[in-house]
């Protein structure tokens, strides 16, 4: 089993993605964010949002990540599609979420939570800016497999 929040409108406290995020660390099954879900993982911790002043759609980025978990084995840098006007503040994560990616100025692109098996992008592995040298795939593959051995 495996819990995909997927991209979305609004915020995630707008659409109930940290309530859901509560539901399933309850259930104790495996979760996977990309862009919505990603904040909602990230809001449902303690972390807050903030809003970019130009907000970020279709726009390609270089990630840099840790080559462990969900990203081991991609290259780093990899590009990446983005299409998002909010974002995790770094300063604002509780000490149970790990960054494990973020472009070159800083910005969050991936979490995972320490302890549980639960792991997150903002940016979009789906998207056709993201599927230079298979990234994108890859990293999807890697989720079922890291996520739900």
């Amino acid at each position: 089993d495996l819990v995909f929040l997927s991209p979305g409108p609004f915020t995630p406290s707008e659409q109930g993605v940290p309530q859901l995020v509560k539901a399933v660390v309850q259930r104790g099954l495996p979760l996977f964010g990309v862009c919505l879900g990603h904040q909602g993982i990230a809001e449902h911790f303690g972390a807050k949002l903030g809003t970019f002043e130009h907000p970020v759609h279709g726009k390609p980025s270089e990630v840099q990540h840790n080559n462990s978990g969900i990203f081991s084995g991609l290259s780093s840098p990899f590009t990446a599609g983005r299409y998002h006007s909010l974002f995790v503040k770094r300063e604002t994560l509780p000490e149970e979420l790990e960054v494990t990616a973020e472009t070159e100025d800083g910005v969050i692109m991936g979490l995972r939570h320490k302890a549980l098996p639960i792991a997150s992008v903002q940016f979009h592995p789906e998207s056709i800016l993201s599927l230079k040298d298979r990234s994108g795939l890859r990293l999807l593959q890697k989720v079922l497999t890291e996520l739900c051995p």
